[in-house]
């Protein structure tokens, strides 16, 4: 059973509290390697990657040295072990093999006795140190040119299936990407990743290939000018050919979008009123990824949310009522005694809202 990122990084730590092994298994572009790493900045511990995939055994194993030794009076060859291992053996560390189903079979027979007994060609690992893999096998192997694991060799994993949510991605993207890219995904969310088989050849969206398509528009400063045919050619490149077009059209409209500032600071909702449900939760979730609901609002801008919460259906209205609640909680008492400009107490409404009286 697949889980999302929130509920892996709930559940690792009871893994990693006994030093047992994680294999994080899933779609490429979902994120796998991020997981890790935001799991190790939580537990304050340095990563030290390996790509298995590209691993020899001397990689895994190190390689003999030139000095002479004897054992009782044989000559006998000492080895030196890789430098990640003596990392990951004199200190905690997170140690980050990935694509390991890709590694020849040698290189991953090696990996058997680092998981099994956390030791490989005498050397034991820091009693601190965590081991953690990343592959595309499991549910979804048989898209991708992988190597099988056995029963053998998935008994010495803690094994996790992931298939992170949208809003996995969103909270991650909100400080990662660019506005009108964070923005697009948002409204438009089956264009974040392909859901299917893949065909072969065909270039498909990923939650990575946005990220990178990001980086590529920002750096071009190609963004908040338009659309042009060198956007959409690189988004493409990027994304594969429908998601850029949808981009593209979003783009070129991009000036229509409702803005977190247009909300809050100019109390612009005239901009809303033509607003479906859809469109309504695509801006909540703006609004609740956007930072400023966890700060302290000035009066004006809490009196500017209290006029589009009026404004809302009853589950979208319950929607942002509950995320004002998470995310400050006295911000949300000081919300429920606001006084909209039509003269609507936020209180009241709610009552409303609940009880379906005007009480």
């Amino acid at each position: 059973m697949a889980i999302d990122f929130a509920t892996f990084l709930a559940i690792v730590p009871f893994v990693t509290a006994v030093r047992k092994p994680v294999l994080i298994r899933g779609r490429h572009g979902i994120g796998k390697s991020e997981v890790v790493y935001d799991f190790a900045r939580k537990a304050k511990l340095p990563v030290i990657e390996r790509r298995a995939s590209q691993m020899t055994e001397g990689d895994l194993l190190g390689l003999p040295d030139n000095r002479d030794c004897e054992i009782a009076g044989k000559k006998a060859t000492t080895w030196n072990a890789p430098d990640w291992l003596v990392v990951a053996c004199t200190q905690p560390v997170v140690l980050f093999l990935d694509e390991v189903d890709r590694a020849t079979t040698e290189v991953r027979q090696g990996i058997f006795e680092l998981t099994d007994s956390r030791k490989i060609n005498g050397w034991n690992l820091h009693e601190g140190t965590l081991i953690f893999a990343a592959v595309n096998g499991g549910e979804h192997g048989s898209q991708y040119q992988v190597g099988e694991m056995d029963p053998a060799e998935l008994d010495r994993w803690t094994c996790f299936d992931l298939n992170p949510t949208v809003e996995d991605w969103l909270s991650w993207a909100k400080n990662s990407v660019d506005p009108v890219v964070w923005d697009f995904i948002n409204q438009t969310r089956p264009h974040l990743e392909h859901g299917g088989d893949y065909e072969p050849n065909k270039v498909y969206p990923s939650r990575r290939s946005w990220k990178r398509l990001s980086d590529c528009l920002v750096q071009g400063k190609l963004l908040g000018t338009g659309t042009s045919p060198v956007l959409f050619n690189l988004a493409a490149a990027f994304v594969g050919f429908e998601a850029a077009v949808a981009f593209n059209d979003f783009v070129a409209n991009y000036q229509r979008v409702v803005t977190v500032e247009d909300i809050l600071d100019q109390g612009n909702i005239v901009k809303t009123k033509d607003f479906t449900i859809t469109d309504h939760n695509a801006l909540v979730d703006k609004l609740s990824n956007s930072g400023r609901l966890t700060s302290t609002l000035e009066a004006s801008a809490l009196k500017n949310l209290v006029d589009y919460w009026l404004t809302l259906p009853s589950e979208v209205s319950m929607k942002l009522f509950t995320e004002l609640g998470k995310q400050n909680v006295q911000q949300s008492i000081t919300f429920h005694k606001t006084v909209g400009s039509n003269g609507t107490k936020a209180g009241d409404h709610l009552v409303k809202l609940l009880t379906g009286t005007n009480k």
